[in-house]
């Protein structure tokens, strides 16, 4: 195998020459040209044929008409990096690079000269694209500058104009910005931590919103501020800067007044909660006996009364069951004030079936109840039990027979289950939906059957305190479907006072 040495020796010249990318040309000393590569043909469009002989001036070129560098005494040797401009043969202009150099035979006479050359025509069209686009993008950027400077003061004077106290902080804690209500209760503070402004800690706060905040999430909470610890619900949201600096913009509205006044509306609910249940059960007492005491009567003194008497007392008897009925509605609904999660998950399917059997037990007829596989809930077993004694219990009752069964299925959301309970009976008016949960409200297909008017306003009062809502909507065909939506997890019954 020849080495390397042997194949070097092999390439002549004129081969090397014809390889290389560079336009590359020889010229005697009165700059006529002599060799003229591949690469320059392709360069300059002109063949060798057209090249050789021909002044090298031929070309047009600039400087090289006014001066040529190669055959300057005063031009250093060799030139690397040389500039000029040619007209090629279709009449474009091609900006080059050349390097140039002399000839020298074996004595050091100078027989000529060399130079080869590269086409920077695009790299110089591309550079000024990118000039041009530099200096529009500058341009652009002034503008938009300004604009969000101006966006910014427009903003800042929005905050400042609003009664409620406001302030931006960065990812640092620090506050960048206070507007005119937060300035008038904390001084200006710019520049300092929140935690120590806001709460006087030391620490970042434990419950710190940050972290949520630069996840893109809107954050609220309920605070103490200021030296007269007035209560302050925040409102923590993102403000995406356009130099990619992390804020947060806090607004903290003064809800001291409204948490007097919920407090004060709650400790109301609670003394009526509690004069409603002390009532209901007074008089609940008063009318058992005066039951007893009919159904006494007419037992013992039958054959004694006339009927009219006895209709009478039948009449009284069945009033006197009416209005403990509705005591006994009446206690249940004063008593739902106060829910917290059960120890452990209610199992629904278990309440339900327990719902159906009584319901069966009870009943000379109605439909049949057909109850699908439903999820648990941590509302405890008595409210859940209320939830579908009523509405089943309402269902079975107000339901023809022949109508078609009556569904219990349920749905799943982001964060409750909704159950419902579904019949094809005559439905619920338009007009009635709105209603037909407030207490003692009995709609139209309740005409004619026994009720008291406050087993669904029971059930809204469970969904209201578990921080859950009802609806009634129309079955599709023909009908009612009750539904009650219900937490998924306990926390509900921490907000719960």
């Amino acid at each position: 195998m020849p080495n390397a040495s042997a194949i070097i020796k092999d390439i002549s010249l004129e081969q090397a020459l014809r390889t290389i990318p560079s336009g590359l040309f020889v010229v005697d000393t009165e700059m006529h040209i002599v060799y003229w590569n591949p690469a320059a043909e392709q360069i300059t469009g002109y063949s060798a044929e057209e090249a050789v002989g021909q002044h090298c001036s031929f070309l047009r070129g600039i400087p090289c008409d006014e001066k040529c560098g190669l055959f300057q005494s005063d031009t250093p040797k060799p030139i690397i990096g040389g500039r000029c401009t040619i007209v090629t043969k279709s009449g474009k202009t091609a900006q080059l690079i050349k390097n140039m150099e002399f000839l020298r035979d074996a004595d050091g006479e100078i027989i000529g000269g060399i130079e080869s050359f590269n086409d920077l025509s695009q790299q110089y069209a591309l550079e000024e694209s990118l000039r041009e686009q530099a200096a529009t993008l500058e341009v652009r950027v002034k503008e938009r500058t300004g604009e969000l400077k101006k966006s910014e003061q427009r903003f800042r004077i929005v905050l400042d104009n609003m009664d409620d106290m406001a302030y931006i902080a960065n990812e640092d804690l620090k506050l960048t910005f206070m507007n005119r209500a937060m300035l008038e209760t904390f001084g200006d503070r710019v520049g300092e931590s929140c935690h120590e402004i806001l709460h006087n800690e030391k620490a970042p706060c434990s419950w710190c919103p940050m972290d949520k905040v630069f996840k893109n999430r809107t954050v609220r909470d309920e605070r103490k501020l200021g030296r007269h610890e007035r209560t302050y619900e925040i409102v923590h949201t993102p403000l995406p800067t356009e130099d990619g600096i992390r804020q947060k913009l806090a607004v903290c509205r003064d809800i001291t007044l409204r948490k007097k006044t919920e407090d004060d509306l709650k400790e109301a609910n609670r003394e009526l909660d509690a004069f409603a249940h002390s009532i209901s059960h007074d008089l609940r007492g008063i009318l058992a006996p005066v039951v007893t005491y009919m159904d006494f009567l007419s037992i013992t003194y039958s054959e004694v009364f006339d009927e009219q008497i006895l209709q009478i007392l039948g009449e009284v008897e069945r009033q006197s069951e009416r209005a403990i009925a509705l005591l006994d509605d009446l206690l249940d609904l004063a008593q739902i004030s106060h829910v917290k999660a059960g120890d452990h998950p209610t199992d629904v399917n278990m309440i339900v079936d327990e719902v159906v059997r009584e319901l069966n037990i009870n009943k000379k007829s109605g439909p049949e109840i057909i109850a699908e596989k439903l999820p648990q809930t941590w509302v405890p077993e008595t409210l859940v039990y209320q939830v579908f004694i009523n509405l089943l219990g309402n269902a079975n009752h107000y339901v023809p027979k022949g109508s078609g069964a009556i569904e219990v299925g349920s749905w799943d959301e982001n964060k409750s289950t909704t159950y419902f309970v579904r019949d094809h009976g005559s439905g619920v008016p338009t007009k009635e939906q709105e209603t037909i949960f407030d207490i003692f409200s009995r709609g139209k297909r309740s005409k004619g059957k026994q009720g008291t008017g406050v087993g669904l306003a029971i059930v809204r009062k469970i969904a209201l305190r578990c921080q859950g809502q009802t609806w009634v909507e129309q079955t599709p065909g023909g009908g009612a479907t009750f539904c009650i939506s219900l937490p998924k997890t306990a926390a509900f019954g921490e907000n719960i006072k």
